[in-house]
């Protein structure tokens, strides 16, 4: 199967503080979208990427991806209101009979992980990249309470990349958007058609970066995965 991927760089990062949105921070002395696509571009699966931006960021952009010289880029566009909308602008760009949906802030994703979604997509349809949950979840009833303590072992903290086949995700987007439903992540609008979705156990270092206090840790995972001669 050939493989697509579609980066989502268009939120806003408010919880950072930051001037610059996050795949524009420094990671490293690199920003942090060259760590993500750098994965990406060392995908023996992936054939083409569409970077979606917030408007009026394509040629910050672009200068990233001309001197960091990746050459699968094929596209920058703008994205929507929304990461719904994001997302389904990159998934109209693509012609690929997968595709890959992945956050920008997560720039320790390895080509590893990338090749092991996509495999596990070809098989069983769709996946997500995962990892269990460590900590005891409560459920609250709203006022402070709480009401019921999850079993923990059937307890994942999902993660991006996420495979499809491109035209059923296109169609589970066109359907969320005629029924107005709002999903937090790609998978949870499969599921919305019954369909399943195959979980690819991950790492706990795909973090994504949202708080200032992520960069220091990205970049201490980053210097230990060197030091160790992995690659990414």
């Amino acid at each position: 199967m050939e493989w697509g991927a579609v980066v989502v760089a268009a939120g806003r990062g408010t919880r950072m503080g930051a001037a610059d949105n996050k795949p524009y921070l420094k990671l490293a002395g690199r920003a942090v979208l060259a760590h993500t696509l750098e994965a990406f571009e060392r995908s023996d699966s992936v054939k083409s990427i569409v970077l979606v931006v917030t408007s009026g960021e394509q040629k910050k952009a672009a200068e990233i991806i001309g001197n960091e010289g990746f050459g699968k880029v094929k596209l920058i566009i703008p994205g929507g209101a929304e990461r719904q909308d994001s997302v389904y602008a990159g998934l109209t760009a693509l012609d690929t009979e997968g595709v890959l949906v992945h956050d920008a802030a997560r720039p320790l994703i390895t080509s590893a992980q990338i090749e092991a979604c996509c495999r596990a997509a070809e098989e069983h349809g769709s996946s997500a990249i995962a990892v269990p949950v460590k900590d005891t979840i409560k459920v609250s009833d709203g006022n402070g309470f709480i009401v019921a303590t999850p079993e923990r072992r059937t307890l994942w903290s999902v993660q991006t990349p996420q495979a499809f086949l491109r035209t059923e995700l296109m169609q589970a987007h066109r359907q969320a958007q005629e029924e107005g439903a709002i999903a937090t992540d790609d998978a949870m609008l499969l599921e919305r058609l019954g369909r399943k979705v195959a979980i690819v156990e991950g790492d706990y270092a795909n973090l994504k970066i949202t708080t200032p206090e992520d960069l220091p840790i990205a970049e201490l995972l980053l210097a230990r995965r060197k030091e160790k001669g992995e690659p990414n």
